[in-house]
């Protein structure tokens, strides 16, 4: 009878040590924290220090241990998920700068992703509008509801099949992205053209968006249909994809909050000045 032999290593190979890595903790990290505020780093500097090396402690599989090839890996997926470059480059950055002050120079990413200085372009929300204008003239329902859920969620494309029958009832769903889970918020009115959908599509539960066979939508399939839809809408074609709508999701977001805090500040002045009237040096 035949037996199973045993798959250990010889020679040459059984004598290679196994690659250890470095282990990462919040305790290391914010070790190194105190010690470059020691430094006199700006708080802002701190602030993506500790964004950074948080956002890679997170990535790291179970063991929490950096090893060749680690990095590499998440700056791939930070890639993938949509991250800018510069962003990117940061972190990197930030965490060779923690292997060097542990003195683990041998795990370090050299090297950062060359800043494209071609043209960006960006979706307006004007463009945006016509996108979902086009898609409803067209009868194209599901393109109309993939565009205007990754301009209206932080939803990484790869993440497409967590949106569900289910997430759109709670109004919320989690993903992934640069190796954090997170929850991703689903609007009001985006979940009731969501399950308006699944109901006329007969899907009662599990993911909504699926192709005629009912597996998974590729972001292949997801990218060309977007950018198919600008063509017709005589859009420049190189904005129909889910980054560009994510941008225009993150901008206005930005400008909503800006609008946000300085309706705040206006008020605390406000306060201020009432206060001011019966309590101030001079009343």
């Amino acid at each position: 009878m035949d037996t199973v032999k045993s798959a250990r290593p010889s020679g040459e190979a059984a004598s290679r040590p196994r690659d250890a890595g470095v282990l990462v903790t919040p305790e290391k990290i914010e070790r190194f924290l105190a010690e470059w505020e020691a430094k006199g780093r700006l708080e802002g500097t701190l602030k993506w220090y500790r964004r950074g090396l948080y956002q890679m402690y997170e990535a790291l599989p179970g063991d929490k241990r950096i090893r060749r090839g680690t990095l590499k890996a998440w700056r791939n997926e930070l890639s993938e998920a949509g991250y800018a470059p510069s962003t990117i480059n940061l972190y990197l950055s930030v965490t060779n700068t923690y292997l060097e002050f542990f003195d683990r120079r041998e795990y370090q990413l050299p090297g950062a992703i060359p800043q494209e200085e071609r043209y960006q372009p960006e979706l307006t929300r004007g463009e945006y509008l016509r996108l979902l204008q086009t898609a409803k003239i067209l009868g194209k329902e599901k393109v109309y509801l993939l565009v205007k859920l990754f301009a209206a969620t932080e939803l990484p494309v790869q993440e497409l099949e967590k949106v569900t029958v289910e997430a759109a009832k709670a109004g919320q769903t989690t993903a992934t992205s640069g190796g954090i889970r997170q929850i991703v918020r689903l609007p009001g009115c985006l979940c009731r053209e969501l399950l308006a959908y699944a109901d006329r599509c007969g899907i009662g539960s599990g993911p909504i968006f699926v192709t005629r066979k009912g597996g998974p939508m590729s972001r292949t399939y997801v990218t060309t249909a977007i950018t198919r839809l600008c063509g017709e809408a005589k859009i420049p074609e190189e904005k129909g994809n889910p980054r560009c709508l994510r941008r225009l999701y993150t901008a206005t977001k930005a400008g909503v909050e800006a609008n946000v805090a300085l309706l705040v500040e206006q008020a605390l002045d406000r306060q201020l000045e009432k206060e001011q009237l019966t309590v101030g040096w001079d009343a």
